[in-house]
């Protein structure tokens, strides 16, 4: 599985990028399995409400899928994680 996540938005506005090719990743499983758990999540693109200033955006592309987006704050557990194993701590 290819998974392609990027960050754009924040106070610096720097964005970030993840290229990952699950085959042959000792966490390949893992990371496959986040990706199905957060494309199976509601759709929650548009929150209720003013949105938050400097917020990161998320896409993230799965194979040739069309892109899913999530913002932060709001993340959920999954995608959380899933932005942790692939930008890292403190992402």
């Amino acid at each position: 599985m290819r998974i392609r996540l990027s960050r754009s938005g924040g106070l610096l506005g720097m964005p970030r990028r993840a290229d990952a090719d699950t085959t042959g990743r000792p966490d390949g499983a893992e990371l496959e399995r986040l990706v199905h758990q957060v494309l199976a999540e509601p759709d929650a693109r548009f929150p209720a409400g003013p949105g938050v200033p400097d917020a990161y955006h998320y896409t993230l592309t799965v194979d040739d899928q069309p892109p899913v987006e999530f913002t932060d704050p709001g993340l959920s557990e999954c995608q959380l994680q899933l932005v942790e194993r692939l930008l890292g701590d403190g992402s």
